[in-house]
């Protein structure tokens, strides 16, 4: 099961501080103006070996303080809905106000575990103002500087306590998610896949409450479809749908064994597509990038090739990734998009002998050893495959320590170009011999 830790709470009371302290990032934008954070921002953190994704809410800057305040108040409905564990966060300095009592009163209607986080708690002065937050009736509070990481230990402890353990019941047919913003074609690619052919198509009510499993069994094809497509809550989702999304996409990117990113062609790649292909990255899954409504493009001799080197660009380093045009109104390379898929799972998948991996490696980091520092050389004897669910590679040598990033890079690159991995993030490790 995916943990999803989501930080809800006013604008400017530091949720995105917290949120770069917990990735170890500084992608989200900190600024003393309320509502900066327009785009979702989300990333993968860790705590005593227990890996979960982080939600920074962030708010809308909007004409009207209504709509912005309207805004807030929905994000924290689907928070209650989709997290496991939501903080809420308040700032000591301007103690309750009117905004955070109306977040309070929709925390407590919920059901999910709810922390209080009492940001700014700058020094011992300030922790008897914090007791005050202990009127929001949400139990125990948390006091934390996110600027300088104070009690962010505690708060920590405190969250993985409320993880679910659950593994996901066992399926041994590969799992396909089909992620991707809103309106880029989710439900059109499944429709177009098993639309007259329902009756051979088994729905199976999914692990989780959010997502449909369908087996998709046609054509010599045999698969289960996660469908995020066209799921809309009771609320009105209205300006919110692309939070919405995100954490319905974080819990199908969790099972799937490869990830099918639809994306726009007359949009391209935007920066939510880019967070959710780098999350599948980090989660090890296999990766397809399918542009749809290729039809709307205006074409010439170069315009794939134009469209496939500024997608590359914009998720570097991890280029080997296979990218497929479809127009899905049309019914072009639907079942393309289904090879393909089954392509990366099988790369995902492949094993490699050592004595293959040997012969084919070792020349090659003769010819190319990695840079000596300091009058120290450093000697690879042998490489081996270790068992995993993605491709992940040991290298023993005398000097493991002296391996710079750069030379990973090298050696990814090398077993690319020597064994088939498209699609499939590949792990290397360097090992004392």
């Amino acid at each position: 099961m995916s943990n999803i830790v989501a930080i809800v709470g006013r604008p400017n009371v530091g949720k995105s501080t917290l949120y770069n302290r917990l990735t170890e990032t500084r992608k989200a934008i900190v600024d003393d103006f309320s509502g900066v954070t327009r785009d979702r921002h989300y990333g993968m953190a860790e705590w005593i070996n227990k890996p979960f994704t982080v939600i920074d809410t962030g708010g809308y800057v909007a004409n009207s303080e209504d709509v912005f305040e309207a805004a807030i108040r929905e994000q924290v409905v689907i928070a209650i809905e989709e997290a496991s564990v939501i903080l809420f966060m308040v700032d000591v300095t301007t103690g309750i106000t009117d905004l955070d009592d109306e977040i309070a009163a929709l925390l407590r209607r919920g059901n999910k575990p709810v922390l209080v986080v009492v940001n700014k708690v700058d020094n011992t002065m300030l922790q008897s103002d914090a007791t005050i937050f202990y009127s929001l009736g949400l139990g125990e509070i948390y006091n934390i500087s996110s600027m300088s990481g104070s009690g962010t230990g505690e708060l920590l402890d405190e969250v993985v306590k409320h993880f679910e353990d659950t593994e996901l019941e066992e399926n041994t047919l590969p799992k396909y998610a089909i992620v991707g913003r809103p309106n880029v074609g989710k439900s059109s690619i499944i429709n177009a896949l098993i639309g007259q052919q329902r009756n051979i198509v088994t729905p199976i009510a999914g692990t989780t409450r959010d997502s449909i499993h369908i087996r998709y069994n046609q054509y010599g094809h045999d698969f289960m479809l996660i469908d995020t497509a066209g799921l809309r809550k009771k609320t009105k989702v209205k300006e919110n749908i692309e939070f919405y999304s995100v954490m319905r996409t974080i819990k199908a990117l969790e099972e799937a064994d490869v990830v099918i990113l639809m994306i726009d062609a007359v949009e391209g790649l935007e920066s939510q597509d880019i967070n959710i292909f780098h999350l599948a990255e980090k989660n090890k899954k296999g990766i397809v990038i399918v542009v749809n409504k290729w039809d709307l493009i205006e074409k010439n001799s170069k315009t794939v090739k134009v469209f496939e080197d500024q997608i590359k660009q914009k998720i570097a380093p991890f280029t080997d990734v296979p990218i497929v045009f479809t127009s899905v109104t049309e019914k072009q390379r639907v079942l393309k998009v289904i090879e393909t898929a089954n392509k990366v799972y099988e790369n995902r998948s492949r094993k490699i002998s050592t004595s293959k991996l040997n012969d084919a490696m070792l020349p090659i980091i003769e010819s190319f050893p990695p840079p000596s520092i300091k009058g120290k050389y450093v000697k690879i004897k042998y490489a081996t495959q270790i068992n995993g669910t993605s491709p992940m590679f040991a290298f023993f040598c005398n000097l493991p320590q002296y391996v710079k990033e750069p030379y990973y890079r090298f050696i990814e690159n090398k077993l690319r170009e020597n064994f088939e991995f498209s699609g499939a993030p590949i792990q290397v490790w360097f090992r004392q011999k």
